[in-house]
């Protein structure tokens, strides 16, 4: 087996296939099938298993790196639209500025989500992705951006204060704003409610502004809070997104589009939340309150991250160094691995993960803790810094392993990459590509 260069990627039979041959031969919604060249890394045809293997058994391998399934990426996306066929998804790029996924999802016909200057610029860099095809999701601007934002055209953004309003006005006064709303995000692992949301007492005051500075408002927007833990904040916040509709139209606005947010679980999310009982619930409140026959004409989108791509990405990382401890109960290990909280696993620290390792064996094979055969020790696994906080798993049963061995990480593909450091100059993790729906991305 051989991994993907720089050049190619041997398939099997021999065949050499290149990331862009794949992504331009994909349906596109938004380039209606034009081709479209980029130098973009090669997505070698097989599983995610045996891309690690391979990458990991390659006699120099030691740096630490991803495995990202664009096949899962596309599961994921068929899922949506067959859940929620009214919600267009308007991928949260601060989740994973990945570029592959960027241009996979726009040519599925999914939207952006983005936060700054720099995440439009990179997804208008994108061929094919309209102005129209973005939401500038941030209540609270730099001037600068926001000037941008009118040079290029993006002109859907949010707002959730008075001084905002005042700012889009002076610098951007044919801006379509969105109102985003306070919800209750009380069960949700990152409450973004504590930053943004206007409160249901404060709405008539902002629209009354936002008539008055002459800013046309086209929409209400909401966040539940990225990792909801509970699918009834859905209905809560399509309910209260209704009021702020009606309200809307005392101060002569016609909203035309609702943004139901992100906090959408991933597959095998650790909050064991599924999507599909979540959709369940909102496909419900959608069908209640904004009823498609009294709202034909209503554009509704969703800022899903994580949903998309938390289980596309595993991480494997080296085993650098160990340490044998004695312990009251016989021996044990602290492990010492090549990425760690100032890396890839700052998610730990900013998104309140708990991941757990799989060893990957010479023969290829992951073994969890309950699959061992060997003998398990209490163990600790540590990243490569100087830091005492760079702890990956603070405890946990692992098979004796040797300096050189190989612990992977699965769903490490939200707000891990994105937010990865070279602190103490450690370099941030590879991505190798793999494709395991290939005859479906070749159509």
């Amino acid at each position: 087996m051989h991994i993907p260069t720089a050049a190619g990627a041997a398939l099997a039979g021999g065949q050499t296939f290149f990331a862009s041959d794949r992504l331009r031969n994909m349906p596109s919604k938004l380039k209606g099938g034009q081709d479209v060249e980029a130098p973009l890394p090669c997505v070698y045809h097989g599983n995610v298993g045996d891309a690690l293997h391979a990458k990991a058994s390659h006699a120099s391998a030691e740096d630490a790196f991803f495995v990202a399934d664009l096949g899962e990426v596309y599961r994921q996306y068929a899922q949506w639209t067959a859940h929620l066929p009214r919600v267009q998804p308007f991928f949260a790029v601060k989740c994973n500025p990945d570029p592959l996924v960027i241009k996979l999802l726009a040519r599925l016909g999914a939207g952006f989500d983005c936060a700054s200057k720099s995440e439009i610029m990179q997804v208008l860099h994108e061929e094919g992705i309209g102005a129209h095809n973005i939401i500038y999701a941030h209540p609270c601007k730099p001037a600068s951006h926001l000037r941008f934002a009118q040079t290029v055209g993006v002109s859907m953004m949010t707002f959730d204060n008075a001084d905002e309003l005042v700012k889009i006005s002076q610098l951007y006064p044919e801006a379509k704003a969105v109102l985003r709303i306070l919800t209750d995000d009380s069960q949700s692992l990152c409450q973004l409610g504590l930053k943004f949301g206007a409160a249901p007492g404060d709405v008539p005051s902002l629209l009354a502004t936002a008539q008055q500075l002459g800013i046309d408002v086209v929409g209400v927007s909401f966040h539940v809070g990225s990792g909801c833990q509970s699918e009834s904040a859905f209905a809560d916040a399509v309910l209260r997104a209704r009021r702020v509709f009606d309200q809307a139209t005392q101060f002569g606005f016609r909203l035309s589009l609702l943004d139901v947010g992100g906090g959408f679980p991933g597959r095998g999310d650790q909050s064991g939340l599924s999507f599909g009982a979540v959709a369940d619930v909102l496909r419900t409140a959608l069908a209640t309150h904004f009823p498609v026959d009294a709202f034909r004409h209503l554009r509704i989108i969703a800022e899903p991250g994580r949903y998309f791509v938390a289980s596309a990405f595993s991480l494997a990382v080296n085993v650098i160094a160990r340490r044998k401890i004695e312990r009251d109960k016989g021996w044990g290990f602290r492990y010492y691995v090549n990425d760690g909280v100032y890396g890839s696993f700052n998610c730990i620290m900013f998104d309140h993960q708990q991941p757990q390792p799989r060893v990957l064996m010479s023969s290829g094979r992951l073994v969890t803790e309950q699959d061992s055969v060997e003998p398990l020790y209490e163990s600790s696994v540590w990243g490569p810094t100087c830091d005492s906080i760079d702890c990956i798993v603070p405890s946990g049963l692992l098979p004796e392993l040797q300096t050189g061995d190989w612990l992977v990480f699965d769903g490490m593909g939200a707000y891990t990459i994105c937010a990865a450091s070279r602190f103490n100059g450690f370099k941030i993790s590879d991505i190798v590509y793999v494709d395991t729906e290939g005859a479906l991305l070749r159509r």
